[in-house]
């Protein structure tokens, strides 16, 4: 209590008067939107992908990988259990929801209306009157301004570089607040957004806990589910709030539809893969394209009781888990090696044996939308880019970004001996059959880690050539909390993860690639990329007041991005490989940014009835 309170006390935040804010007379509107239109009208009753005569009841299972043991969302230590995310969790509410059928739309959930300055000056919420907490309290604006408090004290690096634009907040009026810009810093569009998406934290309980640290108590929340039980690291159980106070409102009505939602924990992408087989839990995304080419043929799937669906996506796909550097260690840190290393991965191959033909070939970062590279740059991407040309590799001018030649079916001579030319030029050869440094005779060793076995095996065109030429390499899995613990430290040389940007990537670009988030031991710069020219070119898509402004801005990234060599990219995703017992009811026909099957499917009794009969027969 008493830690709180000094926070409270010397933080400007909240501490300003309206008198001294331009945020006057605020005109509210029901959704906010970003370059479009809204597509859902003030009067609107409920989102097209939901169905608001949903019956209420049933049991969702889903798994999770790895463990938790956190339920503090806003600090960086711990594993947080699934469902009390701060961005769209189960627990909490948010001021604003996303509309999963439109790019970039937003509309009221915990906030009845929201309001833009000109210029972006500032962000006006007003909040629903009726908003409660679990334990009966009425959700406040003292809340919200709580919440964003706590984020600038204690919040992750990810937290805080998002709210870095808030130059202060204060409460006005009915149940309104204030998010006053840093007018110093550029305009960036998605600040709203970011402000609006951001679940919120109930001051009364978090005063009388330390918000600093993790903690195994499920904490207070406001959302239409809250904990009932727990194993850590194993399960969590979700009950549905019978009364919650959001549940008719235009963002949630027919929507949070089940009983029970429940996530069980695996460490092993084969054992959870069995257990789905073995009626163990209902849905999930299989991530594993061998199992999907192979595993889904079993007695169950011929009775049309489990289904195997793709499902394609307008959410930007960008690359399905390709293996990057950390350019802050030598050799890494020159462009000639990491061109050297691309070449020795093989993808057609790699796609070919191991994948089963599976994704499309990945050569953007923003692929599967109108903001990756097309062809050559255009003229307003070389607006951006020419100031720049004499730091930039000359392919991004020249050249649009493919995968090195290949026939799939064997060693690549051509792309083998440009590759030892680079690292000739680099400063390293082959000697007595191992890869040495020159001048020190220093062996080129790489250390590979990856979250699972298959992040691993992906690269094993590449182990063999760094074998052939006498590079030493080692490769780990390790458990998911230390893998962490490693891609945010910089324990490591080549890493994997999973990266698809969102419609509005600007602060996501500044995570991922910006100067100011490298080196920062729990930031998202996992590839510690230093580039005045990157930076540049995410301003440019963070200011961007147009449609054809943001296109050109990440088409041009794209392309410095993938000519740096920062990536070996493999795939990218061609739709949601979809796996699911099938007992449950959903709006069919959407293109929607992701599959809503905790938050929009309903229980079936029919389906449920009929998928038990199956079984029985099975059994029999």
């Amino acid at each position: 209590m008493p830690l709180i309170l000094a926070v409270l006390i010397t933080l400007p935040w909240g501490l300003a008067s309206a008198e001294d804010s331009p945020c006057s007379d605020p005109e509210y509107a029901h959704g906010i939107s970003h370059l479009l239109s809204l597509k859902y009208p003030a009067d609107f009753e409920y989102f097209e992908y939901a169905n608001p005569d949903a019956p209420k009841g049933g049991e969702m299972r889903a798994p999770e990988m790895g463990t938790f043991d956190n339920y503090n969302s806003i600090i960086e230590k711990g594993r947080l259990g699934r469902g009390y995310e701060i961005i769209e969790g189960l627990v909490y509410d948010s001021l604003l929801a996303p509309a999963i059928d439109e790019p970039v739309s937003h509309y009221g959930r915990l906030a009845e209306g929201v309001a833009v300055g000109p210029n972006l000056k500032w962000i006006a919420f007003k909040l629903r009157a009726d908003a409660a907490w679990h334990d009966g309290e009425p959700v406040t604006i003292d809340d919200v301004l709580f919440t964003f408090q706590m984020f600038q004290e204690y919040g992750s690096v990810a937290i805080k570089t998002a709210i870095s634009d808030i130059e202060r907040v204060f409460t006005f009026g009915d149940q309104e607040i204030c998010f006053v810009r840093d007018k110093r810093l550029e305009i960036n569009p998605t600040l709203p957004f970011t402000i609006g998406g951001f679940n919120i934290l109930p001051q009364h309980y978090w005063s009388q806990q330390d918000i600093s640290k993790t903690t195994i108590k499920p904490p207070l929340g406001s959302g239409p589910y809250r904990v009932r039980d727990a194993e850590i690291g194993r399960i969590l159980i979700y009950e549905r709030v019978e009364n919650y106070w959001g549940r008719d409102i235009p963002v949630n009505k027919g929507r949070f539809n089940f009983d029970i939602v429940k996530f069980d924990y695996f460490k092993d992408e084969t054992v959870m893969g069995e257990a789905h087989k073995s009626y163990a839990f209902d849905v999930k995304e299989e991530a594993v394209s061998k199992a999907w080419a192979t595993q889904y043929n079993f007695p169950a799937v011929k009775m049309g009781l489990f289904k195997r669906e793709l499902r394609p996506l307008s959410r930007v796909e960008g690359m399905w888990w390709p293996t990057f550097w950390n350019v802050e260690k030598a050799p890494l840190n020159d462009i000639r090696i990491r061109e050297a290393l691309w070449l020795l991965y093989d993808f057609a191959w790699t796609n070919r044996v191991l994948f089963y033909d599976y994704y499309d070939e990945g050569v953007s970062f923003f692929q599967n939308s109108p903001m990756a590279h097309q062809g050559t740059p255009s003229e307003k991407e070389l607006e951006l880019l020419e100031p720049w040309r004499d730091q930039l590799p000359i392919r991004v001018f020249t050249e649009e970004f493919r995968h090195p030649l290949s026939n799939g079916l064997g060693v690549q001579r051509q792309n083998l001996h440009r590759s030892l030319e680079l690292f000739k030029e680099a400063g390293w050869e082959v000697l007595d059959g191992v890869m040495r440094n020159v001048e020190t005779g220093e062996q080129m060793k790489l250390d590979f880690i990856g979250p699972s076995y298959y992040s691993i095996r992906q690269n094993l065109t590449l182990f063999q050539n760094l074998e052939a030429i006498g590079v030493e390499t080692t490769a780990y899995a390790p458990e998911i909390s230390n893998w962490l613990y490693r891609s945010r430290t910089g324990k490591f040389d080549n890493n994997s993860m999973r990266w698809a940007p969102s419609n509005t990537p600007g602060l996501q670009l500044r995570n991922w690639f910006g100067s100011m988030a490298a080196g920062q031991d729990y930031g998202q710069n996992w590839i510690r990329v230093r580039n005045p020219v990157i930076d540049s070119l995410i301003n440019s898509i963070v200011v961007a007041d147009s449609a054809e402004n943001l296109y050109a801005a990440t088409r041009a990234l794209d392309r410095v991005i993938m000519w740096n060599f920062y990536f070996i990219p493999a795939g990218s995703s061609p739709g949601f490989r979809l796996v699911y017992w099938d007992k449950f009811g959903e709006v069919p026909n959407q293109m929607l940014t992701r599959v809503p099957f905790i938050d929009a499917w309903w229980w079936d009794e029919d389906k449920a009835r009929r998928l038990e009969q199956g079984l029985r027969e099975l059994a029999e």
